[in-house]
């Protein structure tokens, strides 16, 4: 029996060993052949040689995981037992995106999110369609803070059409920026769970990091940009045709839209829709298509989604079945 004792020095306790020491428990219960102790700053091991060292690995890759992160989750005790013995990096083999704020693993959660992080990969140019939900959105942005962090771009720029859905701007209160950013808030909300707050602040003051309406876009060339275009259904034709236009050297851009939603006026055509079926042959353009499958919402989430498409399947169906119809009747009179 040989026995080890680490010591946690200027570690909040809390912060790394979890609530009643359930980090710890975990590696326990991952080496039920060693008895592992915490008490105070210190953790005990007593076990076989072999055991022990594999243990002393564990914890070594928790606490630089710690030293980077400030936090360590049962989830991230889980993922280094399963890497224990094998060095930890980020290849192409990884499925792990970044690592965000207090140690939130940010990576796909479905084969399709998979495929829009491999698209992001091989094009410069990608459109990542699909309903509310699925992910699109909140993987663009880690994409975007990935480059950003591995210095493969200078600066992140995401926009958005400033269209109402169903509700109209000019009743809220506020300057513009304060009209505009509920419409922008599911990108504060993913930036804030991948970018520490003061860096974030420090990002947005110095540019590094812009937030703004699509038509700000106008006249500029966007390069040594990782750029997103979200909620882009909302987009007219002229507005995407300029938006594309504006990808600069050195330039990543990826497109998202749920052409299910679109809140343009009646007789407004959706951009995004015009611009698939334009550039449908162009090489180099990645298209990844999320579906009700790809929800990581509530659970009910998905079924509404299912519930909705079902319904405008009918309505189509019917629709056609109208048409038919009323040309039978025309061609008989």
């Amino acid at each position: 029996m040989v026995e080890k004792i680490i010591t946690l020095e200027n570690i909040p306790l809390l912060d790394f060993l979890g609530s009643e020491n359930e980090n710890i428990r975990r590696i326990a219960d991952a080496f039920p052949e060693s008895k592992i102790v915490s008490r105070g700053n210190e953790i005990r091991i007593q076990g076989r040689a072999p055991e022990i060292l594999r243990i002393n690995d564990v914890i070594n890759m928790l606490l630089q995981h710690f030293h980077r992160f400030g936090h360590v989750t049962p989830d991230n005790v889980k993922e280094y037992i399963a890497l224990e013995g094998q060095p930890f990096t980020e290849n192409e083999n990884n499925d792990v995106i970044l690592y965000g704020n207090k140690g939130l693993v940010v990576k796909p959660k479905s084969p399709n999110q998979r495929k829009l992080v491999e698209s992001a990969f091989k094009n410069d140019l990608v459109f990542a369609l699909g309903p509310a939900g699925t992910g699109k959105t909140y993987i663009a942005v880690a994409l975007a803070v990935r480059a950003l962090k591995n210095r493969e771009v200078k600066r992140i720029i995401i926009t958005r059409p400033a269209v109402e859905a169903g509700e109209n701007l000019g009743f809220l209160p506020g300057d513009l920026q304060e009209k505009l950013d509920p419409y922008l808030r599911p990108i504060y909300d993913a930036l804030a769970d991948m970018v520490p707050a003061e860096k974030l602040k420090y990002y947005q003051e110095t540019r590094v990091i812009e937030i703004a309406p699509l038509a700000y876009m106008r006249g500029r060339t966007l390069h040594d940009a990782f750029v997103l275009l979200d909620e882009a259904q909302n987009t007219t034709s002229e507005q995407i045709k300029m938006f594309l236009t504006r990808m600069g050297p050195n330039s990543k851009v990826i497109i998202t839209g749920d052409q299910s939603q679109v809140d343009l006026p009646s007789k407004k055509k959706s951009g995004l829709t015009e611009a698939l079926h334009i550039l449908k042959d162009v090489k180099g353009i990645g298209v990844v298509s999320l579906s009700g499958k790809d929800v990581i919402r509530h659970k009910l989430v998905k079924s509404i989604i299912e519930a909705y498409e079902k319904d405008e399947s009918q309505r189509d169906e019917r629709r056609e079945a109208y048409l038919r119809r009323k040309s039978t009747d025309q061609g008989t009179a």
